[in-house]
C-alpha cells in the first residue's frame, strides 16, 4: 500500500467553502473505480481547507502518483462545484 497526499482549498478571493471532511471522503470513494486501487482514504480539515490522504494498492510510487492523479481528475468537477480545487502534494 501507497499513500499519496492530496490537498484542497478554496477559490482564491471566493468565501471559505462550507464543506466537512465527511463529504469530501464521501466524494472520493463515490467517484474512485476499482482500477485506481483505492483502499482507505483520511480527509483533515485545516484553516487552508483539506489534507487528504489516499492510500492505494499498486505497486511503485510511481503506479500510485499516477493512480491518484487520475482519481483527482475525475474528482475535479464535484471540488468545483463544492467551491474547492484540489492537487497532489509531491
Amino acid at each position: 500500500m501507497r499513500m499519496v497526499s492530496a490537498r484542497l482549498t478554496g477559490r482564491p478571493g471566493a468565501e471559505p467553502p462550507a464543506v466537512g471532511a465527511g463529504l469530501i471522503h464521501d466524494l472520493l470513494w463515490a467517484h474512485a473505480s476499482p482500477a485506481d486501487g483505492l483502499e482507505h482514504i483520511r480527509v483533515r480539515s485545516l484553516p487552508h481547507g483539506m489534507d487528504v490522504v489516499l492510500f492505494l494498492a499498486a505497486g511503485s510510487d510511481e503506479a500510485a502518483l499516477r493512480s491518484a492523479d487520475v482519481l483527482m481528475e475525475r474528482f475535479r468537477g464535484p471540488l468545483s462545484r463544492h467551491g474547492l480545487t484540489g492537487h497532489i502534494v509531491r
